[in-house]
């Protein structure tokens, strides 16, 4: 008998793979990119290893603002946002659909310096805007406003890997369970990275983007159903 699909992006493995993904982009961008700064949209819930985790500790000194629609005001989400003495960690509440409710904000601000390099963070986030135009659009809007240098690192929910037997079915969970998430094709995805420079494998399944676990330790595409890429601002 044939698999079904993964549900979706919150799924246990896909949840994995993809905050592995999230963590070797940020390092990345820190470290070989040395970009000092990051704007994180959509990152939800609060845990170990976030993007100022990663990136405070190899460089101290990066600045990073969260964006999102849950307020981080428990004592718990508190702990998690402390920033290293030498950097700087906010958060504010917005949404991919509000670039410029973002960028206008007092705090993303008195954090970020538009004049140097951002690494823009939605992972993952555009399957969660009902329109392909708009986030589209959205996402263009932000990356229009980063000076070249700019990073882009992104994942997004995907039906490509599998059957139409498998779709089906997945469709059908989704409209039931998961009813904000939008799958993407690679070539809508491909169209968030319209101008910049692909980095390493380009878009691949989130698994597979500079991976650290040997090929036969890595799950199959259709079980991730997550496509990712990392891209450079030329």
């Amino acid at each position: 008998m044939e698999e079904t699909a993964p549900t979706g992006p919150g799924t246990r493995l896909p949840a994995r793979e993809n905050r592995a993904f999230l963590q070797r982009a940020v390092r990345f961008m820190a470290v070989e990119a040395r970009i000092g700064q990051f704007l994180d949209i959509g990152a939800g819930r609060f845990t170990a290893g976030n993007t100022h985790d990663v990136a405070q500790r190899r460089v101290p000194q990066c600045r990073v603002v969260y964006a999102g629609t849950e307020p981080a005001a428990d004592a718990h989400a508190r702990a998690l946002l402390t920033s290293s003495p030498e950097g700087a960690t906010g958060y504010i509440e917005g949404d991919l659909r509000q670039p410029r409710e973002i960028l206008g904000h007092p705090r993303f601000t008195e954090i970020i310096d538009l004049d140097r390099p951002v690494g823009l963070i939605l992972i993952p986030v555009p399957h969660v805007v009902p329109g392909h135009a708009q986030a589209r659009d959205n996402v263009r809007e932000l990356l229009a406003a980063l000076p070249s240098g700019s990073y882009l690192a992104a994942s997004s929910f995907t039906l490509d890997y599998n059957s139409p037997q498998q779709v089906a079915i997945a469709r059908q969970t989704i409209a039931r369970d998961q009813p904000e998430a939008h799958p993407r094709s690679r070539a809508e995805f491909a169209e968030f990275f319209t101008g910049l420079g692909l980095i390493g494998p380009g878009i691949v399944p989130v698994s597979e983007w500079l991976p650290e676990v040997p090929a036969h330790q890595r799950p199959s595409p259709e079980q991730i159903a997550l496509l990712g890429a990392v891209g450079r601002k030329l």
